[in-house]
């Protein structure tokens, strides 16, 4: 009989949580008020997802987060690779860079509001910083490892400056690249929630602390859930494009089969 892989193993133990939970929250050994049953929670994700309200949900908090994703990563490539090309370019920014990323993001979204208000553009800003950090420095990382040979090609065959960037230090980078990418999906998904329970009406962020605050606990641990999956679906997603675009990558460096 073959043994379960690895993630059936993790969709189990997940299975095993939730039926405990079920099973305590029955028997009242969990307040029911707190940790209401889990078919109770099934049964308010079920309804938001029907009535509407996730899917509106989660189409204006997404829409602001891949924006914010977009322009902060976006830029931190463009100037991730200029510095991880040019030494000159990466002493000049790094004292700033290394100022700037230990801020919690949180922590400057009341001067965000001051100077953009509470609407659609500070959450963008604030996801786009967010995203921003983790993205230049593995564009910086993954720029620095392009091989010297490369470049030493390129120039052999006459390509120009940009050229070069375009067809060989770009993509021996994009390993790097993809890895802070990935970093900043989740990083977009708990900044638009932040922003949304901060300063919002709407959105997936603003659903959930609205349910805490009018006491439904059960609708609250389904908006959880629901962002629970899209997360899983969202990194899922991540990784097929990964697969994709770095095949050559990861045919390189796959372990051979014994």
């Amino acid at each position: 009989m073959r043994a379960p892989s690895p993630r059936a193993l993790g969709f189990l133990l997940v299975a095993g949580v939730i039926a405990l939970w079920e099973a305590a929250s029955t028997a009242r050994l969990l307040d029911p008020f707190y940790f209401p049953p889990a078919h109770a929670v099934a049964q308010s994700l079920v309804a938001a997802a029907l009535d509407g309200r996730l899917a509106g949900a989660f189409l204006v908090s997404l829409g602001r987060g891949f924006a914010g994703f977009a322009i902060g990563g976006a830029l931190a490539v463009a100037l991730g690779t200029l510095a991880g090309r040019h030494p000159a370019v990466r002493q000049a920014i790094d004292p700033v860079v290394e100022l700037l990323r230990p801020l919690p993001s949180p922590a400057i979204i009341p001067l965000a509001i001051l100077f953009l208000g509470i609407d659609s553009s500070m959450k963008v800003f604030i996801i786009a910083w967010a995203c921003f950090f983790p993205v230049l420095l593995s564009t910086i990382d993954g720029v620095r490892g392009v091989p010297p040979a490369l470049l030493e090609t390129a120039r052999n065959f006459g390509l120009r400056y940009f050229e070069s960037l375009g067809t060989v230090v770009l993509p021996a980078a994009l390993p790097g690249i993809f890895t802070g990418l990935r970093i900043a999906v989740a990083v977009m998904l708990i900044l638009s929630v932040v922003t949304e329970m901060v300063a919002g009406s709407n959105g997936i962020g603003f659903l959930l602390l609205e349910a805490e605050r009018t006491f439904r606990i059960a609708d609250m641990y389904a908006f959880i859930a629901a962002l629970a999956l899209v997360g899983y679906a969202l990194n899922r997603l991540f990784l097929l494009v990964d697969r994709r675009v770095l095949a050559w990558h990861h045919a390189m460096h796959a372990v051979p089969a014994p």
